[in-house]
């Protein structure tokens, strides 16, 4: 029958088949190579991507499968007829070792950076049948390693190659155990997770499989002996053993491939598999790393299975019928997920979950036979030879119905993990839901319900039948978040259904306290309260991460019809509502936690409505913390300012309305004469009758450039609440100095209307003359007869008033004899100020009469210039133009030339003057008053 690669696809009729069938998992393609070969095949072996081939000349060709053109073409030392033709080859994992046994047991070993294989002389004479290769390679060195041999020994060795002529290859070899069931067929060493002197060795006979653990014997230097001796000689091996009926039939041990650097799914798969190939068919199954019970070998064996070689179809002769004696198989390879055996020329594919045929391909013709089915352990790649040919088995998406295996076998968790699409994962989430609703588990149903595309109604219906508003609950939940932010209609209706099985919980489980009943057997009341308690909870998490599905309007009331008013406020709280639980926490009259929700408020219009009734309640802590929101308007506050001010009569130190003006005013230098004027206003009523306060605010509002407050209306409410000093301050300030003398002087403050007085700046005389007359008038009526000299000491506080200004306050009974002295004082100034002005005019008619004399001689000074007079400046002739001559020392100067030295000695007034006259009188403009100006500035310079 000849090789067909598109008729061994093996469909499936289970479950319904979601996954892209598009490609078969499994496709077998003959190798073209890119050279022609004179002999047979007789070896191959694959590992890392490098394919090592030995012909039936004794020579070997390896190949880089990443550059087939790079070919190494190696001979043994010695010919076939001294050696034998090659039997076996050994390539470990990383390509990098390479053993190779022949027919009369000579046994060589290649480095994969030497083309000249070296006799390993301790192994010649041994048959190798199998290898354990060390699981720290790639070294130097093959480090410790197992050999099987064909009369049941098993080695340990060393190898590590040497350019050293005398040094042989193999550095010790020593047999640590013999098999009494003849030729060693396959050996297995792995470690132990977390005890890393452990190791596993699993050594397989025709009818044997032996699984020992122990620990490891450890020498000083590495390679200088024995580690596997002490394991062997302590531990007692367990055993799995077949009946050996078929002497002939193959033996062998595999174990699936290194998992896939790059994999989406957990560790399921990460243990790995063996299969070992005995007469009966596969044993097979995963080696697992721990045990619940003392035995691990127990555990592996008894959890593995054998694929009986009776389960794969017969083979069919050439009149189509099925031949009566079938062969045994012949080769075995594993895959992540399935056996690949060669039988009777077919490539047969298993999947080793359900143990179905998932590929039948026949490859080689009736009689044709295979060097062996092997697999590429770090590339997971398969290969078949033949002596002639050689063919891959190329593997696609192996795993793809690996969910629908384990959905069968009810692994939800699984199944879900290899689940791909939607459509596949809706699947096992059905399944899984109508397993658990089964078996009575409707919470876990619930959660997976919600995850796949069952009905909504019929599932909550179902749900709703049975009485399970919990797992209801969950189901809403889970669906809630499965829907698409687009899904308005649906999250809306459902986050108001789940709304009121919230409350309709929290009611129920309320009413079971109230009353101390029982909910369920075993469940007390003290459950039932921490079962309150986590509801609750549930619904805050709720309500916080659905807040924008929830219609506020409706969810109010739902949550109002059953009277959760913790719930309400849970809401409100969610969605910012601050309004809401601001009033809600008010119209309890529960303060501290309204100040508590007011904290945390950003928004000033919060501020605004309930600082009234705050104010009039908590006003410290109010103060507190609207002086930490310097953003507020403090003129929306006033209205509450003013009302705390009018029903809380506090002393002005403790008044908080104020406190929180000054500090606007003070801090943050508020200028809004509302403000202001709400301060005076405060101050100004207040019952104390202390105006420090209020004339503390005016003094320092005083040294601003412009007060910020009404003065009209400050003034106002000075007067109407009898302020006088400040009403006195406020007229100051305003410059109505008079009023301000005269408000005091009504109030009989005659020190207040003397500092006044005294206020009129000394340009304005005339005023401040007549503010301390009027104070004298006030002072002088009230003093009487009786103390008038007291009231004349008073009065000379100002140096401006003289007696005579005085006299006509004086009553016309006062006698002068009161006053005599200050009388007589004010004539003998008089006199001496007369003497002075007379000495004044003398000195003046002396001065006259001096300046008459100098302009009467004036007339008769003159200077005589001579012809060759030179002006002093230039030197030029004098009289060439104008010029000025001095008579008191003969000097003449051209009057530009004057000019210019005038120029350089006056300042930037009279210079510029100077030129501005020049440029006048050069324009032509009226010469003689300008020219006689000029000389009159350059001779008053000179």
């Amino acid at each position: 029958m000849a090789f067909d690669a598109s008729s061994g696809f093996a469909a499936s009729n289970s479950l319904q088949d979601l996954a892209d069938t598009s490609l078969p998992i499994f496709k077998v393609e003959r190798v073209q190579l890119q050279f022609s070969i004179s002999s047979d095949f007789v070896a191959a072996q694959v590992a890392n991507n490098v394919l090592v081939l030995a012909l039936s000349t004794g020579r070997i060709l390896r190949i880089d499968l990443d550059s087939p053109g790079d070919i190494d073409d190696i001979d043994l030392p010695k010919k076939s007829t001294e050696v034998g033709l090659i039997r076996r080859m050994f390539l470990d994992p990383s390509a990098s070792h390479l053993i190779i046994t022949t027919t009369l047991g000579e046994n060589y070993y290649l480095h994969t950076q030497s083309r000249q294989p070296k006799p390993l002389s301790r192994l010649k004479g041994v048959i190798i049948e199998s290898i354990s290769w060390n699981s720290s390679l790639p070294t130097a060195s093959t480090r410790e390693i197992l050999v099987g041999a064909s009369d049941g020994n098993v080695y340990e060795a060393f190898i590590e190659p040497s350019n050293e002529f005398y040094r042989k290859e193999d550095k010790y070899l020593k047999a640590v155990y013999k098999s009494l069931d003849g030729p060693v067929t396959g050996l297995w060493v792995d470690l132990i997770p977390g005890r890393p002197d452990f190791r596993r060795v699993i050594v397989a006979s025709q009818s044997k499989l032996l699984h020992f653990v122990g620990p490891i014997g450890r020498h000083g230097q590495e390679g200088s002996g024995s580690i596997f001796t002490r394991l062997f000689e302590t531990e007692a091996p367990t055993a799995h053993e077949e009946i050996r009926n078929i002497n002939s039939a193959p033996s062998t041990l595999v174990v699936s491939p290194d998992p896939p650097e790059i994999s989406s799914h957990d560790n399921f798969n990460a243990e790995r598999v063996f299969a070992w190939l005995s007469a009966q068919g596969v044993f097979y199954g995963k080696l697992r790393t721990s045990s619940k019970g003392p035995n691990l070998g127990n555990t592996v064996f008894n959890e593995s299975r054998m694929f009986a070689r009776a389960q794969i179809p017969a083979s069919q002769n050439t009149s189509g019928r099925k031949r009566p004696i079938q062969d045994p198989i012949a080769g075995i390879a594993l895959t992540q997920w399935h056996m690949l055996c060669f039988v009777e020329g077919r490539i047969v594919g298993i999947q080793r979950l359900d143990e179905r045929i998932v590929y039948d391909q026949a490859v080689l013709e009736p009689g044709q036979k295979a060097l062996g089915l092997l697999a590429d352990q770090k590339k997971n790649t398969f290969w078949l030879f033949t002596t002639q040919e050689i063919f891959e088995i190329v593997v696609t998406d192996e795993d793809r119905d690996v969910w629908k295996i384990m959905l069968k076998d009810q692994q939800f968790e699984s199944a879900l993990q290899y689940a791909r699409g939607a459509s596949q994962k809706d699947a096992v989430a059905t399944a899984s839901g109508d397993y658990l609703i089964k078996k009575g588990q409707y919470h876990e149903a619930a959660g997976v319900y919600g995850k796949s595309s069952k009905p909504f109604e019929q599932v909550a219906l179902n749900f709703i039948d049975r009485g399970e508003h919990d797992a209801l609950r969950r189901y809403l939940l889970t669906k809630l978040g499965q829907y698409k932010k687009s899904s308005i209609m649906q999250r809306v209706m459902i986050a108001g259904w789940l709304v009121e099985i919230f409350m309709s919980k929290l009611n129920s489980l309320d009413d079971t306290i109230t009353t101390k009943a029982e909910l369920a057997e075993n469940t007390s009341t003290a459950d039932t309260k921490d079962e309150l308690a986590i509801i609750r909870r549930e619904f805050q998490e709720y309500v916080g991460k659905y807040k924008g599905d929830l219609d506020r309007k409706t969810t109010y009331e739902i949550i109002s019809s059953h009277g959760r008013e913790q719930e309400l406020l849970a809401y409100a709280t969610a969605i910012n509502d601050y309004n809401y639980v601001l009033s809600y926490w008010v119209q309890r009259e529960r303060w501290q936690e309204s100040l508590d929700v007011l904290k945390k408020q950003n928004d000033p219009a919060i501020f605004y409505k309930y600082s009234s009734v705050l104010m009039a309640q908590v006003a410290t802590e109010l103060v507190d913390i609207i002086m930490r929101h310097p953003d507020l308007n403090p003129r929306n506050l006033i209205p509450a300012l003013l009302n705390y001010n009018k029903v809380h009569p506090v002393p002005l130190p403790q008044n908080q309305a104020a406190r929180y003006l000054l500090f606007c005013i003070n801090q943050l230098h508020s200028t809004d004469a509302a403000v202001h004027n709400t301060l005076i206003s405060i101050y100004a009523s207040h019952s104390s009758p202390s105006e420090t306060a209020l004339l503390s605010y005016l003094s320092a509002q005083s040294l601003q450039p412009s007060p910020s407050y009404d003065a009209d209306f400050a003034l106002r409410l000075c007067i109407q609440n009898s302020r006088v000093q400040s009403c006195v301050h406020i007229y100051s300030s305003m410059g109505q100095y008079a009023s301000a003398v005269s408000l005091a002087l009504k109030h009989n403050e005659i020190d207040l209307a003397s500092i006044v007085a005294d206020r009129p700046s000394d340009s304005n005389p005339a005023l401040r003359k007549k503010l301390w007359l009027a104070v004298a008038k006030k002072v002088i009526s009230q003093q009487g007869t009786g103390s008038m000299k007291t009231a004349i000491d008073f009065l000379k506080r100002c140096e401006l008033l003289r007696i005579e200004d005085l006299i006509p306050f004086f009553p016309d009974f006062v006698v002068i004899d009161d006053f005599k002295e200050e009388i007589c004082a004010a004539l003998e100034s008089y006199s001496r100020h007369i003497d002075t002005l007379k000495i004044e005019m003398d000195d003046s008619a002396a001065t006259a009469e001096s300046i008459k004399s100098d302009i009467k001689s004036l007339d008769k000074r003159y200077a005589v210039v001579e012809p060759g007079e030179r002006c002093r400046v230039c030197d030029l002739p004098l009289l060439s133009r104008q010029f000025f001559v001095f008579p008191s020392c003969q000097h003449g100067f051209h009057s530009d030339c004057l000019g210019k030295k005038v120029l350089e000695g006056s300042g930037l007034t009279v210079r510029g003057r100077i030129r501005e006259l020049q440029a006048s009188i050069g324009r032509g403009g009226r010469r003689e008053r300008e020219a006689r100006e000029l000389d009159a500035l350059v001779a008053q310079a000179w």
